[in-house]
């Protein structure tokens, strides 16, 4: 069974106040274009079809017209399911109906549920679609309130499936999470951190033929090749200017062994980062392509009038301009509190923030209160 595997389409996508849908639009052509060259089986979507919960009308306007491309003209069925950006009510809308066409859409844990199986000449393949969820949504679904983390919940999902089908016929795990040792970009938004880690042991999923995943926006295997990351559609920050974004076609032979092919997706406008001097950058040859959305590091030390101004008549897509930071070990520092920062929770962020303002531990009555409004944010963004 020949499986073509994206993820992280991102949909309705802002960066640096510029929307992203033009340049959206060109990728999926070329999209539509290798599903019309490769011819696969099945089409799957790991997940951030839009980049948030309440996705702009052309945004919509550009997914109905893809999938319609997918389900009408070429009659291949598309497997895909809600990840954190998305919300799980709106994406609900109509499943059923659409599941008739070929258009098989998960945004919620359910009881009992059963893959999309789809068959090939070596009999049947069992895709479960398994959106991304919290812990909690788990815990209630299989009322166990021992469940209070995503290891926690992945292992009591991988083993009602065991429980339940034949692990010797081919079945393939479509899901949206986070596991432990993908590389992560500044684009991604951090999974939730409540109740525990968001981290996910990839041992779990082997005895998976395929495990088709979204959320880490660099395509990347984890552990093994048959369980990986298609990567974003698109760069969608300045940390993913070196990345090679691609599509990941997937043959699965009758044993449930994968022979893994990577398909390039070559942008309109790249995202690029440059440096040099304002007179040098002038002169036009700073980019591979002037078009392209830059991140510009000025090395001049003097003053300099309408830097943005006058790089924007060589390089009109720049998106940010800095200038060369003189105290080195500062920006280091800096750097590396950044980083030590993005490895907390909601939670703990707040905490630090708090100590900081206050210069004391913050009270345990008002950790509750900081929790239960962090959980209904959560709520409100995704929808629910």
């Amino acid at each position: 069974m020949r499986i073509l595997h994206t993820a992280d389409w991102h949909l309705g996508k802002i960066v640096n106040y510029v929307h992203m849908t033009e340049d959206q639009q060109f990728i999926l052509d070329q999209f539509i274009q290798i599903v019309e060259k490769e011819e696969p089986d099945v089409i799957i979507i790991a997940g951030d079809l839009y980049d948030r919960s309440i996705p702009p009308k052309q945004a919509v306007d550009l997914l109905n017209k893809t999938l319609t491309k997918f389900i009408n003209d070429f009659n291949i069925p598309v497997l895909a399911i809600s990840g954190n950006h998305d919300s799980p009510d709106r994406l609900q809308f109509g499943t059923d109906l659409f599941r008739r066409q070929g258009l098989f859409l998960d945004t919620k844990i359910k009881p009992d549920r059963e893959p999309v199986t789809l068959y090939d000449e070596e009999g049947p393949v069992h895709f479960h679609l398994i959106p991304y969820v919290e812990p909690a949504e788990v815990a209630h679904v299989f009322d166990d309130s021992s469940i209070r983390s995503h290891q926690q919940a992945a292992e009591r999902l991988i083993e009602d499936i065991k429980e339940r089908f034949d692990m010797d016929e081919r079945h393939v795990w479509i899901g949206h999470s986070f596991l432990a040792g993908g590389m992560e970009t500044e684009s991604e938004e951090r999974l939730s951190m409540i109740g525990g880690s968001p981290y996910i042991d990839a041992r779990l999923f082997e005895d998976f033929s395929y495990v088709a995943l979204g959320h880490l926006h660099q395509a990347q295997r984890v552990t093994a090749d048959h369980i990986r990351y298609s990567g974003s559609i698109l760069k969608y920050s300045f940390s993913e200017a070196n990345h090679n974004k691609s599509v990941t076609m997937v043959e699965l032979e009758a044993n449930g062994s994968c022979q893994i092919n990577k398909t390039p997706l070559v942008p309109e406008r790249d995202f690029e980062m440059v440096e040099g001097y304002f007179e040098e950058l002038l002169g036009g040859d700073a980019a591979a392509d002037p078009h392209n959305y830059l991140h510009v590091r000025l090395l001049d030390d003097g003053q300099l009038i309408d830097p943005m101004g006058k790089l924007r008549k060589v390089y009109p897509n720049i998106l940010h301009l800095e200038r060369r930071r003189t105290a080195t070990n500062n920006s280091y520092e800096e750097l590396h509190k950044v980083k030590e920062r993005q490895k907390l929770s909601h939670q703990d962020l707040f905490h630090s923030f708090y100590e900081d303002i206050k210069g004391d531990s913050i009270p345990e009555h008002r950790k509750d209160l900081v929790l239960q409004a962090i959980e209904l944010l959560k709520e409100k963004e995704r929808g629910e």
